[in-house]
């Protein structure tokens, strides 16, 4: 069976429920330019958000770009265009936290079975921002027990990589999934909150825990919580 046509774990979960194996989406059909903010300019025009002494007019948050992915060794990555609601792929981990919260997103692929996730909300103050991101935090810490629990043929293991640094604070974990009939997965998740703005990345491929970019993936987290505003 190619890679094409191998899905990651976590992804079959969400799109079936029922066994692992599902097809993951082609490459994006955009290029990496970040038109992200200019898109959704409209959408949020009137918001308004405190830096230091500073107040103003935001557009929607900003969304990383392709280049700002962990670099693949054989592949460039492509971004989709950001989208409104929440991809697939995220729903599994997280679905417990999700009704009522304006939430978009962006794609992004490789040539190969690499893929990525960026899932920004936006929320009305940054204690409602603090307490959804507590939530989130608390989902991903849980996803392991959850996918075990949903499949005997399935086992998976969490680790945490720990707080970064960057506004007001971000968290990083790895995800490893590992089928009974040997499809093996690893999906790295953070979550990060600059005032209002809180998101979510996950990075994707083929592979354990040894396979994981962990140093690439946090400079992509701090790099997205600082693009947010």
């Amino acid at each position: 069976m190619s890679k094409r046509t191998r899905a990651a774990s976590l992804t079959t979960f969400v799109a079936a429920s029922v066994a692992f194996g599902a097809v993951l989406a082609g490459p994006a059909d955009a290029t990496g330019k970040d038109t992200s903010a200019s898109k959704h300019t409209s959408t949020n025009a009137s918001a308004k958000v405190t830096k230091g002494k500073a107040t103003k007019a935001s557009a929607w948050p900003k969304f990383l770009s392709a280049s700002q992915l962990p670099p693949h060794p054989s592949s460039s990555w492509t971004a989709g265009k950001v989208t409104d609601g929440v991809p697939d792929e995220l729903r599994f981990c997280i679905q417990d936290t999700l009704p009522g919260y304006d939430s978009r997103y962006r794609d992004f692929r490789t040539d190969l079975e690499t893929n990525a996730q960026q899932l920004t909300f936006v929320v009305g103050s940054s204690a409602k921002a603090k307490a959804l991101a507590t939530r989130l935090n608390k989902d991903l810490r849980a996803c392991a027990t959850r996918i075990e629990q949903s499949d005997p043929e399935t086992e998976a293991a969490l680790k945490d990589y720990g707080k970064l640094s960057v506004e007001e604070g971000a968290h990083a974990y790895g995800l490893h999934t590992e089928t009974s009939w040997g499809a093996t997965d690893i999906n790295l998740y953070s979550v990060g909150r600059d005032g209002r703005a809180v998101t979510l990345v996950r990075w994707a491929q083929m592979g354990d825990f040894s396979d994981a970019p962990v140093k690439a993936f946090k400079k992509t987290t701090t790099t997205a919580v600082n693009k947010l505003y």
